[in-house]
């Protein structure tokens, strides 16, 4: 890919022209890192955050970054005309092979939230070969039911969009105590984005359906790559990512359950959760060394970490901030912290 493909793009696909953020160039052969930002958001409010802490930027200068914004939901974007018919939930992740071709990425790494997170997950069982890893933040991987489908639609008459759509994002708590991002984003989702489109999009990931993946079934599928699921503690989503943790295979499987970090932990946590995310890169073999700046022996090479693919994972607690995280990433020999008898998945609330 040509450095001076660093910047913002239009892609066409066989679903549409989706707009695309590049930032850097690619490394060797290493993975890029694309994101998928949830529902009433766009790349801009759903990842500046994360990615512009000062510890993600010491992972990306690894990695190229690929943004997407799903169809209509960028800054700027014009309202799509009358009748037209917003790519389904299948369609959107047919749009991404389209996207990795056109940059010659060999693979990714995917960070998705919500609507975003459901879209990577059902790109990784439609096109395996072409997912290394999955971060998830608040999936849910179950389409919407009856009563749940009519009570958004009543929802939907009843509020202003940006207030029908701010219960999917935040917990109950941050609404309640109309924290100042709440009101933040109120303001953005209001004034950054086009509210026709939105309303499509929102409609959309409404309808969808569960994403066909049971570990358990007879002739069952499920993510091959590993996945880390992530949550904030009280987070709308919560219920939904413990039963996507469910149907996905425990040998390569991290949940992360993030405490005080409500419905967006890449926003209200993101040096917690970037940490998290360079064990994860480092247990696919992808960062040589994760510096810990509470040890002061310095860098931990790389030899000391359990590779997550390979192994099974030990089940954690810690009060701390990112203590589960770090002994997650240590070996049993390395720390002696926080280590709990294997288990079929880790939970770390952090």
């Amino acid at each position: 890919m040509p450095e001076c493909w660093d910047g913002e793009h239009d892609v066409e696909t066989p679903y549409g022209m989706l707009h695309v953020v590049i930032r850097g160039a690619p490394k060797g052969n290493k993975p890029a890192i694309l994101t998928y930002h949830d529902v009433g958001l766009n790349h801009k409010l759903c990842f500046n955050t994360f990615f512009n802490n000062e510890d993600m930027q010491e992972i990306t200068k690894h990695f190229v970054v690929c943004h997407i914004d799903a169809p209509g939901q960028q800054v700027g974007a014009s309202a799509f005309p009358q009748g037209y018919q917003y790519p389904t939930m299948d369609q959107l992740a047919g749009m991404l092979p389209t996207v990795v071709q056109h940059f010659g990425f060999k693979s990714i790494v995917g960070i998705g939230v919500g609507a975003g997170a459901y879209v990577l997950a059902k790109f990784a069982l439609i096109f395996p070969d072409q997912v290394e890893g999955l971060v998830l933040l608040n999936i849910d991987p179950n389409g919407k039911g009856w009563i749940d489908w009519a009570a958004s639609k009543l929802s939907g008459l009843t509020s202003s969009l940006p207030d029908t759509v701010l219960p999917h994002l935040f917990s109950q708590e941050e609404l309640v105590s109309n924290t100042d991002i709440v009101q933040s984003y109120r303001q953005q989702i209001n004034n950054n984005i086009n509210q026709f489109n939105l309303h499509l999009f929102w409609n959309m990931y409404n309808s969808r359906r569960d994403l066909d993946m049971n570990r358990g079934a007879l002739n069952s599928k499920t993510l091959k790559c590993p996945v880390m699921l992530v949550v904030g503690d009280n987070a709308p989503a919560e219920e939904g990512v413990v039963e996507c943790n469910s149907k996905l295979d425990p040998t390569n499987t991290t949940f992360l359950k993030m405490a005080d970090s409500g419905g967006l932990p890449q926003i209200t946590q993101p040096a917690k959760l970037t940490e998290a995310f360079k064990y994860f890169l480092q247990g696919m073999g992808y960062i040589a060394y994760v510096k810990d700046r509470r040890l002061s022996g310095g860098p931990v090479p790389s030899a000391s970490m359990t590779r997550l693919a390979r192994s099974r994972t030990a089940s954690l607690t810690s009060a701390g901030s990112t203590e589960g995280a770090r002994s997650r990433a240590c070996t049993h020999s390395d720390s002696t912290e926080g280590v709990a008898t294997v288990t079929q998945t880790m939970e770390v609330s952090c």
